[in-house]
């Protein structure tokens, strides 16, 4: 019998819980921290299970055997663990977890954003992640959307293929997990190996997307204005953005570069510029290639979006007025292009595009991450950032967290960043 925890309690939670439960060999324990959401859920579950509206085929029906508020009262033998939240929630429930867990449990993440695996080593210990396996999805592996909750949920499409990384405990493979995984959640989509956590975590293509194209947008207007109508966020962004994309890409590349120079046996042969990424992934939908800006303005698969907004009343009409509190700011920049600028500087590249966006990001999100050209701000210990777990130089971050060929998270008295590395003061 294999047990599965499944943490959440949203969208993909749903979905989840229906293809894991309605396996013959498997015990599904769901836990949500958020209060009041575990009862909520647990009420709503009809007799026979969690229905999904399949896109491949048949509606598929899965009852979890428990859904709890408090991890204190999961299985104490979990086999697998899997986050389907909000990224800057990872820390909360391994914190919560880790009394729990037992060593060589897989656990992780879909989406991961930026830093996962800095998260589970700082919380779980160095010692407990290398005997066990670590994995994430760069995004959810279907469009999805509850009918009706606890009782109803539909995959409006199953995709192709997603990036995965494993970083597979002391004596399995990395196809082992990814064969697990394909157990629980289908055939579909296929995973395309990613070199290592590394190498995703640079090219978290969100955490230069949406930071940047808001940055662009928005910079000269007065974002206290409402708008009539939201905003196109693609089709909206003017030549500027699409200049600076290929700017704060450039930066990220010359990370890259920096590495590879300096440690030869290290592979980042997924991390692209964000042009080729755009080419990689939508091709033939994209009109007219030319540049960046082209690109977004002439891709198919982004017409009709907008730039996230809240509803405001003015006069008695409905305006709309950027909303800053969106995940666009409040995951993908502390658990995507923060983390980014932090290996830059350990790195000793400069990122002054980066900067430009980053400062203007967490101003408008009321943080403080970047002051006088430093990753020191007051609000660092909300990130994913290298210096937020205490690392100062750039080899002793890639060899603890096992991101060189030679030696590979090698055994070490030290279990934690709190013994690896001198934390500074928070």
């Amino acid at each position: 019998m294999l047990k599965v925890l499944l943490c959440g309690g949203g969208n993909a939670i749903h979905v989840l819980s229906s293809y894991v439960s309605a396996q013959d060999d498997t015990h599904v324990t769901i836990l949500s921290l958020f209060p009041g959401e575990a009862e909520r859920l647990r009420a709503a579950i009809p007799d026979e299970g969690v229905r999904c509206l399949n896109d491949l085929g048949d509606d598929v029906v899965g009852k979890p055997d428990a859904v709890i508020e408090k991890a204190e009262h999961v299985p104490t033998d979990l086999d697998v663990v899997i986050f389907a939240l909000p990224s800057f929630c990872h820390e909360i429930y391994l914190k919560a977890l880790k009394p729990y867990l037992k060593r060589g449990v897989l656990i992780g993440a879909m989406p991961a954003e930026g830093g996962f695996d800095l998260c589970a080593i700082h919380e779980l210990g160095i010692d407990f992640v290398r005997h066990s396996s670590l994995f994430a999805l760069e995004t959810l592996p279907w469009a999805c959307r509850i009918l009706d909750y606890g009782k109803k949920v539909e995959v409006l499409g199953t995709k192709k293929e997603v990036e995965i990384i494993v970083s597979p405990k002391e004596g399995a493979s990395k196809d082992e997990v990814a064969e697990l995984l394909h157990k629980l959640i289908g055939r579909l989509p296929e995973f395309d190996p990613a070199d290592n956590f590394l190498s995703v975590t640079l090219m978290n293509i969100n955490s230069v997307w949406h930071p940047t194209i808001s940055y662009g947008f928005y910079r000269n207007k007065d974002v206290n204005e409402p708008f009539d109508e939201p905003p196109l966020f693609y089709y909206g962004a003017d030549e500027y953005t699409g200049e600076k994309l290929a700017l704060v890409s450039d930066e990220v590349l010359e990370i890259k570069r920096v590495l590879l120079s300096k440690y030869p046996t290290l592979t980042l042969d997924a991390l692209h510029h964000v042009s080729e990424w755009m080419l990689r992934s939508y091709g033939d939908d994209i009109g007219d290639k030319t540049n960046i800006y082209t690109m977004l303005r002439t891709n198919k698969g982004y017409r009709g979006l907008t730039h996230p907004m809240r509803e405001v009343d003015v006069d008695g009409t409905t305006k709309y007025l950027p909303n800053f509190k969106y995940r666009y700011f409040t995951e993908d920049l502390p658990m995507g292009l923060i983390v980014t600028r932090g290996i830059a500087e350990l790195a000793g590249v400069s990122t002054p595009h980066m900067d430009d966006v980053i400062l203007w990001c967490q101003e408008k999100l009321g943080k403080e991450y970047v002051v006088d050209g430093k990753l020191a701000g007051k609000d660092l210990d909300s990130t994913r950032a290298p210096q937020r777990y205490g690392f100062s130089d750039l080899d002793t971050f890639m060899q603890v967290n096992g991101y060189l060929a030679e030696p590979a998270m090698k055994e070490s008295p030290a279990t934690s960043f709190d013994d690896a590395t001198p934390m500074t003061a928070q």
